[in-house]
Parts: C-alpha cells; sequence; structure tokens
C-alpha cells in the first residue's frame, strides 16, 4: 500500500503545485473559473498557500506518515468545498465541477492508502 500511496500522493502533489501556480500567476482560466463560483481575488493567494501547504504535507507524509494523512485530510476538506462551491451555482460541465470532484477522489485515495500504510 505504501508504493500507491507513492504514486497517488506524489501526482497529487504536482496537481496541486500546478494549481496553486496557476492561482499566482493570475493564470486566466484559472481566473475566471474561481471567479464564477464567487473566490475574491484577494482569496488566490491564500488558496494558493492552502494547495501548497497540501502538496507538501502529502510529500512529508512520505516519511511521516501522521503528516501525510493530515494533509490527505485537509485537501480532502478543500476540495469538497471546491465541488461545493461548483455545485452551488450549478456548473455541472466537463470544466466545471469534474476537476475538483477528480481532485477530491484522488485526495480521499490519497488518505486511504496512507492510513493503511502507516
Amino acid at each position: 500500500m505504501f508504493t500507491a500511496y507513492t504514486v497517488v500522493a506524489s501526482l497529487l502533489s504536482a496537481i496541486l503545485f500546478l494549481s496553486a501556480y496557476t492561482k499566482m500567476i493570475r493564470f486566466e482560466r484559472t481566473t475566471a473559473t474561481l471567479t464564477k463560483v464567487g473566490v475574491a481575488e484577494s482569496q488566490f493567494a491564500a488558496l494558493a498557500a492552502c494547495e501548497m501547504a497540501g502538496g507538501l504535507g502529502l510529500l512529508a507524509g512520505l516519511s511521516v506518515a501522521p503528516l501525510g494523512i493530515a494533509a490527505a485530510i485537509g485537501v480532502s476538506l478543500y476540495f469538497a468545498g471546491a465541488v461545493a462551491a461548483h455545485v452551488r451555482i450549478g456548473d455541472w460541465n466537463v470544466d466545471g465541477v469534474a476537476p475538483p470532484a477528480i481532485i477530491l477522489a484522488m485526495a480521499v485515495t490519497a488518505l486511504a492508502l496512507r492510513i493503511q500504510s502507516a
């Protein structure tokens, strides 16, 4: 199970780092999506920091199981909120709710794998 956690956590961390980067540089598509669900541009940096912390925590979880578990819980909650934000406005298209839902599924998978391999 640890090998599976390593793969999922590494891939998820890369996704989180990329997502944080797009928020920090105000990538047009990211800005449009966040604005559509009601996120103020002043909150982008805080959201990016949360994603960076989650990615770093997942990687730290390779050595310290409680950190990986805590990070996976945090990332799961973050993306559950993202899914809820898209559902709230009825954004059911493939560019709307699907990406955060997939990342949420990956975070829950990382959590389950890290708990099993602790």
